[in-house]
């Protein structure tokens, strides 16, 4: 991963400045800004007209400096006093990812607190990134990220608030590259290998439950998906328990590691992508590592069900009946639906191991998931939906996604959904009515939660995966949603 450092002076001949949209009565269109970085705005100004610059957010724009080799231009949108941190932590992300191949590069963009010195080292960093483990004799042809990051600022020099930008960086880089890794080579049991390798070096304690275990104790919801595949499931679990920690919060990470929808079979067109669908369970295993890697006083238990939902003789059949752990049976009516039945194993188990610690106070269950297309249709590819069965918990939530950035929005649980899920032969079913499908798979989640359990639901179906073009400091592929938000939960949490 790329380095960082801070300095109130630049100290590399590549220089990234901010350029801003203005109207005014002079006729200007835009304004190059910077962190007290010298620059001739008039000669500047003329050059970047010439080649028809606006100011527009992801535009990056470059030319040869006077004093420097190179001089970057990011776009920041419209002119502001002060700029919100997501403007910079974008700008910076753009400028880093239109760096490859560069040694190293000074960001001198404009920002008037710590915040916003974070948010650009932030930025920069999760835009310096690359995917190029299967490449073969193209490999050399790639460009590397940019190898050295330097902020330019007067605030926030303590290391603290680049090392924390470091650790959220490196693991929303572990969660691209599980996404990114071909299913040939990401299975349940080599997921399980990859994460226990790195929390062992943060020695935190690895559970992980293997298909017979999981057959003996009643996972009926994990064993069920992953019993068509010759890649057995697994459940991972890991625990932080920092000494002192009052208080404590449960992680759980949908892990399809690839989804052909089982015996309902998904069309051939777009089945690649579905390589992305462990997203969550990436998501919650990097958001503990980071979470001990900063040290944070809080409890975390992480849990990952993880699965192959495969086509075979022992597939699930549409119309079969299973039982989740803690004894409530499902009717399997459609094998494609199958996130929620993993899921909702391990919410059982977690609310179970939370509850029997009396010495924390425990403060709720987050679930990840990549669980609906109907996310994608209600709210796009940029927003998450959450859903919870408190109000509280989902504006501190809420409160932490505007810090760092990502985009979720508060959905419904209609209680006139509900209805849809009853089976006529078991205690509910899987699938319900089609139209508000995000919701309704919220409402069957929602009967695997204790009431008095504070629960929060999050659809990051669309937002995992980015099949487009890069944006900001999100590249194409897996893109690392969530993590940084879950980090920022249990900071905000272990304080209150």
């Amino acid at each position: 991963m790329s380095k960082i450092s801070a300095s109130e002076t630049p100290t590399s001949d590549v220089i990234v400045i901010g350029l801003a949209k203005v109207e005014s009565r002079d006729g200007k269109k835009f304004r190059p800004v910077s962190s007290g970085f010298k620059i001739d705005e008039v000669s500047l100004a003329k050059a970047l007209a010439e080649i028809g610059a606006t100011g527009a957010k992801d535009e990056v724009l470059k030319l040869p400096g006077i004093n420097q080799k190179l001089l970057v231009v990011t776009g920041l949108g419209a002119h502001a006093e002060n700029y919100s941190h997501e403007t910079l932590r974008a700008a910076a992300g753009a400028a880093a990812r239109s760096l490859a191949g560069i040694r190293k590069a000074s960001f001198s963009l404009p920002h008037k607190d710590s915040t916003g010195f974070a948010a650009i080292a932030e930025g920069a960093l999760l835009g310096s990134y690359s995917f190029d483990r299967f490449r073969g004799k193209t490999k050399n042809d790639q460009k590397p990220p940019l190898a050295s990051i330097e902020v330019q600022t007067r605030f926030g020099r303590e290391r603290s608030i680049l090392r924390r930008a470091e650790i959220l960086a490196k693991n929303t880089h572990l969660v691209r590259d599980l996404i990114n890794t071909p299913p040939s080579h990401l299975t349940p049991i080599t997921f399980c290998e990859d994460i226990r390798s790195l929390a062992k070096k943060l020695t935190l304690k690895i559970e992980i439950t293997s298909d017979s275990q999981l057959k003996k104790l009643g996972f009926g919801g994990i064993i069920g998906v992953g019993q068509g595949s010759a890649n057995p499931p697994r459940l991972l679990h890991i625990s932080y328990q920092p000494k002192g920690a009052k208080k404590s919060l449960a992680y759980i990470g949908k892990g399809i590691t690839f989804d052909t929808g089982g015996l309902a079979l998904k069309p051939a067109q777009g089945m690649e992508a579905m390589k992305s669908d462990m997203s969550g369970a990436a998501a919650v295993c990097a958001a503990i590592l980071a979470i001990a890697e900063l040290k944070l006083p809080i409890r975390i238990d992480a849990w990952a069900p993880l699965a192959e939902n495969m086509v075979s003789d022992n597939a699930t059949r549409p119309s079969d009946v299973i039982k989740i752990y803690g004894g409530k049976t499902v009717e399997v009516l459609n094998p494609d639906a199958e996130g929620r039945l993993i899921l909702a194993d391990a919410l059982v188990r977690a609310a179970e191991v939370a509850k029997a610690d009396k010495k924390r106070k425990f403060e709720g269950l987050v679930d990840v998931a990549t669980l609906t297309g109907a996310q994608v249709v209600a709210l796009g590819t940029r927003t998450s939906a959450v859903m919870t069965n408190d109000e509280s918990l989902s504006k501190r939530f809420l409160s932490c996604a505007e810090s760092t950035g990502e985009l979720f929005w508060p959905m419904p649980l209609p209680e006139d959904l509900r209805a849809s899920l009853d089976s006529p032969v078991a205690d509910i079913a899987n699938i319900g009515e089609r139209m508000g499908g995000m919701l309704v798979a919220g409402l069957f989640l929602r009967d695997f939660v204790a009431p008095e359990t504070p629960w929060l639901h999050l659809d990051i179906a669309g937002p995992a995966y980015n099949e487009k073009y890069p944006h900001g400091y999100t590249p194409v592929g897996g893109t690392g949603v969530a993590v940084r938000t879950l980090v920022a939960l249990a900071e905000v949490t272990a304080r209150r």
